[in-house]
């Protein structure tokens, strides 16, 4: 079974960032999905407001699932998409990342993690044309907290292992590919794991300002990676799609 996987930091709604201010840009990002029509995605920084605008526009297509990382379960959260005609959910669930998991707005705490909770959310599902169920989990770890992004990625791993059958991690790791997070999955002896946008070499531009570019943003996976690549986020009358580019990979599992 072949899967197209769509990770996509969307970038929250900041009015700071002028002409790219999420309401000036929210058609370009419904393009791109229409577009590229993944059949899984895993949404990062998605806000109250972006949540309520994917969840009415992709209601056709997609069910969108997830909640925020406050203790109210509102603010900015990481979400998960599945295509309505591929599969149906079995079941989902939002753990923080902490040593509180099941405690809305909970950190690691200290002085390495920045004030944000992280949270990684993760989907049962069944996919229409299986037997057996898969899963898919979406994270964005911590941007300050080396020991934070450590912690967190252990712990999903450490999810992982509990589970039976095939999965998908997507998420904004905000690491390079060299780094001990980004490896961390890769040394996992239980299963074979695989970054699968090994070959896609960056993915954060910061509408067009950042350079060199950077990779951030992953798809791992235990099943066979087949390609992958970083959406064009060319700007249309200086409007980018995000300030990261989506990135889809094709899965095969088995």
């Amino acid at each position: 079974m072949k899967l197209k996987v769509m990770t996509f930091n969307v970038r929250c709604d900041v009015k700071g960032d002028g002409i790219n201010y999420f309401p000036n840009r929210q058609h370009r990002v419904l393009e791109a999905i229409r577009e590229e029509a993944p059949d899984l995605i895993g949404f990062q920084e998605v806000t109250d407001y972006i949540r309520a605008f994917l969840k009415t526009n992709l209601s056709d297509e997609y069910t969108v699932v997830g909640c925020g990382r406050n203790q109210n379960y509102g603010g900015e959260a990481c979400l998960i998409a599945f295509r309505k005609d591929v599969f149906d959910l079995i079941r989902f669930e939002t753990r923080f990342l902490s040593t509180a998991p099941f405690v809305a707005g909970s950190t690691y705490g200290g002085s390495d993690q920045s004030h944000c909770p992280r949270t990684f959310a993760h989907a049962e599902l069944i996919h229409k044309e299986m037997d057996h169920p898969i899963h898919f989990i979406n994270t964005h770890l911590d941007h300050k907290g080396t020991v934070a992004r450590l912690m967190g990625m252990t712990q999903i791993l450490q999810r992982i292992s509990e589970l039976s059958g095939q999965f998908v991690l997507t998420g904004d790791m905000n690491v390079p590919p060299d780094s001990d997070c980004a490896k961390l999955p890769l040394a996992v002896k239980e299963r074979k794991i695989t970054d699968a946008t090994a070959a896609v070499p960056f993915t954060f531009h910061a509408y067009g300002k950042r350079e060199p570019f950077s990779k951030i943003d992953y798809i791992y996976t235990d099943g066979e990676p087949l390609d992958a690549y970083a959406v064009k986020d060319e700007p249309t009358d200086g409007v980018y799609i995000s300030d990261h580019y989506p990135v889809c990979a094709w899965i095969e599992l088995t």
